[in-house]
Formats: structure tokens, C-alpha cells, sequence
């Protein structure tokens, strides 16, 4: 057939090699950007779902928090002479809520939960007290209080890993320098305070 305008070549000029590894080049860029950005959306997510963890804690203990001064006026009613006990509880509640950032705060809950201890077993020699029906409320509630803290830092601290490990893992180490994603710490306890506290009635 020939060409439709004069000095139109009859066929189509192959591709070169050139051009080929051009096209190799804009693919791989491509996959490379998809990637990325895949792996910084994800740790944006995981970093969100770290803050929205430590904000169940923080609501947890919070709500202990308020609850350890009707405790400790129902106690100072039976056992106004305990003092050294009333006074460690509600010195460990004013640091605790002062503290800042997860390690201050994970120390001074540990206080917190060793001064409650106390502050039960003291109520434990007075029939009276462990008798009074608002006592026994506050101690229900101080129960289903500390197994929410209890769940909350579990998932907190499985949610801080997932997100540790991304940001440790490639291309999430690479994402993370270029996006300043910084390890977030566990909230730690002791042995004496990864159980709730202890609440008989």
C-alpha cells in the first residue's frame, strides 16, 4: 500500500533500546511511589491508633483517678487514725495525675496501685467499713476500673509494637526517617501491678 503522504515511511520505526528503559524506569518509579506512599498511610493509621490507645488509658485513670478520694473519705470515717495509709494515697493520686508522657505516668500509676493495695488492706480489719454499702460500691467499681486500665494498656502496648515493628521494618525504616515517625514506649508495670487490684468483699 503506499504511504498516504509523500516521504511518509511505509513502516513505523521499531522502538530502540533507549526508549525501552524509559519506560522500564517510569514503571519502576511508579511502583516505587505507590509503595511509599502506601507504607506512609499505614503508619499514619498505626500512629492514630497508638494515640487513640493511650487515650482509652488515660480515661481509665482518669476515672481512678476520681474515684480515690470517695475512697479515701469512706475509709477515714472507720479509720480516720490510719493515717500514714490515707496520706500515701492521696500523695501517689497527686503525682500520678501530674505526670506527663508514657514512662512518668506508667511510674506513677505503679505508686498509685501500691498505695490502693494498702488502702484495701487496711480496710480489711474493719468489719464496719467492708459492711458500708457505699464502700462496697466504690470497691465494685474500683474492680471493673482497674480490669478496663488493665485491657486498655494491653491493647495500647500490642497496637505500640505493630507500630515499632512498621517503623523498624523496610520500607517502613525509610518512610519513617523521611516522615519523622518516632518509636512510641510501652506502658510498662511491675509485677505487683500487671494484675488488677485486689478487691474482696
Amino acid at each position: 500500500m503506499p504511504p498516504a503522504y509523500p516521504g511518509m515511511p511505509l513502516h513505523s520505526p521499531p522502538v530502540t533500546a533507549l526508549s525501552a528503559l524509559g519506560v522500564l524506569a517510569l514503571v519502576l518509579v511508579a511502583a516505587l511511589a505507590l509503595v511509599l506512599v502506601g507504607s506512609f498511610n499505614g503508619l499514619v493509621r498505626l500512629r492514630t491508633r497508638v494515640d487513640a490507645a493511650w487515650a482509652q488509658i488515660d480515661v481509665q485513670l482518669q476515672r481512678r483517678h476520681d474515684l480515690i478520694p470517695n475512697l479515701v473519705e469512706a475509709v477515714k470515717g472507720y479509720a480516720a487514725h490510719e493515717r500514714g495509709v490515707l496520706e500515701e494515697v492521696t500523695a501517689a493520686r497527686s503525682t500520678a495525675v501530674g505526670a506527663q508522657g508514657v514512662d512518668a505516668r506508667g511510674q506513677a500509676e505503679q505508686q498509685v496501685s501500691g498505695a490502693l493495695r494498702s488502702l484495701l488492706a487496711v480496710a480489711e480489719a474493719y468489719p464496719d467499713l467492708e459492711a458500708d454499702r457505699s464502700f462496697l460500691a466504690l470497691q465494685e467499681e474500683l474492680e471493673g476500673t482497674e480490669g478496663k486500665i488493665a485491657y486498655a494498656r494491653q491493647f495500647y502496648n500490642d497496637t505500640v509494637q505493630r507500630y515499632d515493628t512498621r517503623i523498624q521494618s523496610f520500607p517502613g525504616n525509610v518512610v519513617a526517617g523521611l516522615g519523622h515517625f518516632e518509636p512510641r514506649p510501652y506502658f510498662q508495670a511491675d509485677q505487683a501491678s500487671r494484675g488488677t487490684v485486689a478487691v474482696q468483699f
